[in-house]
């Protein structure tokens, strides 16, 4: 049973996550033969103020 995990930053509408939601489990039952019943999809959304590149905060910008 695969089990994936999308860690995004926070702000995608709930269109744009059961787009994704649908189209990764497409693409690994696909490319790894498992049953799309048997794939499990996590969105892990993060805050932009617990998000950094080059030491600043994207809450920061």
């Amino acid at each position: 049973m695969p089990y994936i995990t999308v860690k995004m930053l926070e702000g995608r509408t709930e269109e744009q996550k059961k787009a994704l939601v649908e189209k990764v489990t497409e693409a690994v039952s696909e490319t790894a033969g498992a049953p799309k019943e048997n794939i499990v999809v996590f969105i892990e959304e993060m805050q932009k103020n617990h998000y950094a590149v080059a030491g600043k905060r994207l809450s920061d910008k």
